[in-house]
């Protein structure tokens, strides 16, 4: 892999984006950090030009400020058109963009507005591939906060290969720097077994010494696609551990 080039990352505070930026700045390239820290906001366009100039590829890790249908496809869709017009004018090769496995077979939510974001980088002048990673272990906790009320945290019930930010990370950073590691436009990145939430959830909860009581639900709306297992990886996805169970005990310590 060729070492040395100028690669900007969007969202680089974030979940995904913070482990983005240390790897592509540990193999030695330019990395320029895009954020509002940072004083650039993919929303409003400020900073944009100036971050871009000499960019040979954007990696696209934001995340949106609401899990509401309509608020993330806003968030999403500016953003990408605001990367795509910035980048053709700063004359960017390329842009990396992270998404969800199967979530163009969801039907609301932040899946329905991360297709959209998927469909405005891809539509844009700019080349751009798609890594679609499982759920994020980070995201277990989330999901048990969302659901708790009183003594219990109501869990979707869901089949998933739960994978670490950093594991995401290193495959957003290959395809960064290395356009040609994998091919296609749409790739997959997940754990390395397929796990139950709810179990995961229960372990999370156990791990904490937490006396919350985890209940298993079905979402109202996805989860015939949650339970069916439609959210797992297809035979050609790139897997990577810590399995789920490896990484609370590595965050516990």
């Amino acid at each position: 892999m060729s070492a040395g080039k100028k690669i900007a990352v969007a969202g680089a505070t974030g979940r995904v984006g913070h482990h983005v930026v240390d790897l592509l700045t540990e193999r030695g390239h330019n990395v320029v950090r895009m954020s509002r820290d940072h004083g650039v906001d993919v929303i409003t366009g400020e900073g944009l030009a100036d971050s871009l100039a000499g960019v040979e590829c954007i990696v696209d890790a934001t995340s949106g400020p609401s899990p509401e249908q309509q608020a993330a496809t806003e968030f999403f869709t500016t953003a990408a058109r605001n990367l795509q017009e910035a980048g053709r004018s700063a004359g960017v090769e390329r842009i990396v963009v992270v998404s969800i496995i199967g979530t163009d077979r969801l039907k609301g939510g932040y899946g329905v507005a991360k297709v959209a974001h998927e469909q405005a980088t891809l539509s844009g002048p700019i080349p751009a591939r798609v890594l679609r990673a499982a759920q994020f272990h980070e995201f277990v906790e989330q999901l048990v906060q969302w659901g708790t009320q009183g003594d219990a945290s109501r869990v979707p019930k869901m089949r998933t290969q739960l994978v670490a930010a950093r594991t995401v990370a290193e495959a957003l950073a290959d395809l960064a720097a290395d356009p040609e590691s994998a091919p296609g436009p749409t790739l997959e990145v997940a754990g390395p077994r397929e796990e139950s939430l709810v179990e995961m959830a229960n372990l999370l909860v156990a791990q904490r010494g937490n006396s919350l009581r985890v209940e298993a639900a079905s979402d109202p709306v996805d989860g015939d696609v949650y339970e069916s297992g439609a959210l797992l990886p297809g035979p050609h996805a790139t897997l990577g551990g810590p399995t789920f169970e490896e990484w609370l005990e590595s965050v516990s310590r």
